[in-house]
């Protein structure tokens, strides 16, 4: 594979932050598995090492770094772990920069030093019963009440819906049935009207807490609001090539991790007195599969690159959520099935690698809602065919 660019204090990072898993993570997450949930705890302690919330400025808890390449090495880590579970970049990453983005000052003062500490934990809810890669069908209103807001409405499929104290909640702010008009709200745990339903069970990913959220009349002050209220669905777009961008770097993450897996067991099984690696069909399907997560490593590499330079294009994160999704897949069923029977087998690693897999194709946006996105580029007038974008 072609050498990967990170720097010299980035590498530090990454053996830090990988050694912090092995003695503080890896050690509970069976135990987290089987309770559905991560403990609390587990955010505290990464705080407290400086893991969570790199970005914000030093004034309110972070390291004041924004190159993604930190969080790249941190989702990357805890996939090599099998730790990948406990999804801290949802927190600190995929839901916290919309207090940056859009929070004003005094919303940053408020919130995000107990974020970035651990002691806050953030989730954000969109999806509805009846809306999930369409935004625009959600439900929830949140109208104006003289010097605040009424919200009503329920979510589901909410990660870190247990544990989360904080919760940016999309709403709309005009009940018309066809309006985009929707506000960003933070929920704060214990507001009256607001109920956590049961925690969802999931094919996959058992210790990262999923459940149902209600609200009824619950009162939001203005200061609770992020930014325009009328503006959330543009805010929303804003934040999904990024979100994207963080489901390609773990799904290709865990992708590799599968492979090595797949790997040294075909190196050490025997099957009629020759061990699997040595058989062509073996050697056939993993050199396929080794040449494609190479190709797939330096693109999503290429994504980080054109995200710090602020030039990642929606359609370019789309590009990249479908191809590692779908390799995702891929590598994990090869997986299974060069495993044999132990791939079936739940103390097998990759049993467990292939359940959690199949998230990865649905949510930040289905497989179908990708290809409709990057056809519609393509389609459309603007679009510039690749010749002429070579100067021919």
């Amino acid at each position: 594979m072609l050498e990967r660019q990170f720097t010299e204090e980035q590498e530090q990072f990454r053996l830090a932050y990988r050694r912090f898993l092995h003695e503080e993570i890896c050690p509970h997450m069976e135990a987290w598995r089987h309770k559905g949930i991560v403990d609390r705890e587990a955010f505290r302690k990464a705080g407290a090492k400086g893991f969570l919330m790199i970005w914000p400025d030093e004034e309110l808890g972070g390291l004041g770094d924004s190159d993604f390449r930190f969080e790249q090495i941190i989702i990357e880590e805890q996939h090599y772990a099998l730790a990948a579970d406990w999804f801290a970049p949802l927190h600190s990453r995929l839901v916290g920069p919309y207090l940056t983005r859009f929070g004003s000052r005094e919303q940053q003062l408020r919130f995000i030093p107990k974020c970035a500490a651990g002691e806050a934990i953030l989730a954000i809810a969109m999806t509805e019963p009846s809306a999930g890669s369409d935004i625009a069908a959600i439900r929830t209103t949140a109208l104006e009440d003289g010097d605040h807001f009424v919200l009503n409405g329920s979510k589901t499929y909410i990660s870190n819906g247990i544990n989360a104290d904080l919760i940016i909640v999309a709403a709309k702010t005009d009940p018309k049935e066809n309006s985009r008009q929707i506000g960003l709200f933070v929920v704060e745990r214990g507001m009256p009207g607001f109920e956590r339903g049961r925690m969802l069970e999931k094919m996959g990913n058992k210790a990262q807490d999923t459940a149902e959220l209600f609200f009824e009349n619950v009162v939001i002050p203005r200061e609770n609001v992020l930014g325009d209220p009328k503006k959330g669905f543009h805010y929303l777009m804003q934040g999904l090539a990024e979100e994207r961008l963080i489901g390609s770097v773990g799904f290709l993450a865990a992708a590799q991790k599968a492979f090595d897996l797949t790997l040294e067991f075909v190196r050490e099984r025997v099957v009629f007195g020759r061990k699997l690696s040595e058989m062509q069909n073996t050697q056939f399907k993993l050199a396929g599969l080794r040449t494609a997560l190479d190709i797939q490593q330096v693109y999503v590499d290429q994504q980080v690159a054109a995200l710090n330079a602020g030039q990642l294009a929606p359609v370019d994160a789309a590009k990249s959520k479908l191809a590692t999704s779908e390799l995702l897949g891929r590598v994990v069923d090869v997986g299974v099935q060069l495993h044999g029977g132990a791939g079936y087998m739940d103390e097998y690693p990759i049993s467990r690698m292939y359940c959690d897999a199949r998230g990865a194709r649905i949510y930040a946006g289905t497989s179908e809602i990708m290809k409709t996105i990057i056809s519609r580029d393509f389609l459309s007038d603007d679009y510039i065919p690749f010749n002429d974008r070579q100067g021919y």
